[in-house]
């Protein structure tokens, strides 16, 4: 019985990580973070057919709810938009309420890939996102599903030149935004798209350049004063000649600033110097006076 009970509350421990787990997974795709795998993985440029009446592009090939739109490339995956700016992501989740509205407005059959849900719907009309999103959702987007069939804006013009890169040579996201901005000239036209996706690439873009300014300290070129050696102070040759010995003391002072001038010594020293001075002198004069006393008592010796 005891096994038993310490089972349950083991799986329920389990079931309390799992489900934080995926809490934490919701909550990262809320914020709607590019670089997202969501089951994906075009190797080359998809084909896109225009949608009849609709300024959008589908896929008809590829097995997976995916379109083209104002710019933007729209898959509808586990329930879930997402939208990203190349043909093969990265992506990045779309909250139900910011889903553009000729998006919504898709007919049904040009899902390749519909969820159960939307069977028993007209194929020829939107998938009923009012009754699976529930009353809160219809009650932000009233009217999704009503416009004039004849406003429709033009459809955008599709990236053709993202052809050329696939495989390896599928760019980086920095790279995408760079490409993107250099061969491609098309503005987003509706405010939904403008205000919540441009902003983001924007975003995308600018953070290798932040990076790259908080590492430009580090590839600054050394000073000169780093990278050429201090040349050594040459020595002076009246050094040699100075009647007073240099101490090591001084000497280093000397040498690491060759042009100040050295401090005044104190009183007491000055005077153990002059009286050392003095005493020098003096043996000096005994001597010599001690030599001339010897060489007037030779030259008596000579003259006797």
């Amino acid at each position: 019985m005891q096994g038993i009970r310490y089972g349950f509350i083991v799986l329920s421990m389990l079931l309390c990580l799992a489900t934080s787990a995926v809490a934490e997974v919701r909550i990262g795709i809320g914020i709607g973070l590019p670089n997202m795998s969501i089951g994906i993985n075009l190797p080359l440029y998809p084909q896109l057919v225009p949608v009849s009446g609709y300024p959008v592009y589908y896929a008809p090939r590829l097995n997976a709810n995916y379109f083209f739109y104002d710019g933007m490339y729209w898959v509808f995956q586990n329930d879930s938009w997402y939208a990203s700016s190349w043909y093969n992501g990265p992506w990045w989740f779309v909250e139900p309420v910011y889903v553009p509205l000729f998006i919504l407005r898709i007919p049904v059959r040009y899902y390749r890939q519909p969820p159960i849900y939307f069977r028993g719907w007209r194929s020829s009309a939107p998938p009923r996102w009012d009754n699976h999103w529930g009353p809160e959702w219809e009650q932000q987007r009233r009217g999704w599903d009503r416009w004039q069939r004849s406003a429709v804006p033009a459809r955008a013009p599709l990236p053709v030149y993202q052809k050329q890169y696939s495989g390896d040579q599928y760019p980086r996201v920095e790279q995408q935004h760079d490409l993107r901005k250099q061969k491609y000239r098309y503005q987003p036209q509706e405010p939904v798209i403008r205000e919540h996706f441009q902003q983001r690439l924007d975003q995308q873009a600018t953070e290798p350049s932040r990076r790259e300014r908080q590492e430009e300290p580090l590839k600054i070129k050394p000073r000169q004063q780093d990278t050429q050696r201090p040349t050594p102070p040459q020595q002076d040759s009246s050094r040699g000649t100075s009647s007073q010995p240099q101490t090591r003391g001084d000497d280093n002072i000397q040498r690491s600033a060759p042009d100040q001038k050295l401090p005044h010594q104190p009183p007491a020293i000055q005077r153990e110097q002059q009286q050392r001075s003095q005493d020098q002198k003096q043996q000096t004069s005994d001597r010599e006076e001690e030599r001339e006393n010897k060489n007037e008592e030779r030259g008596r010796g000579r003259n006797n």
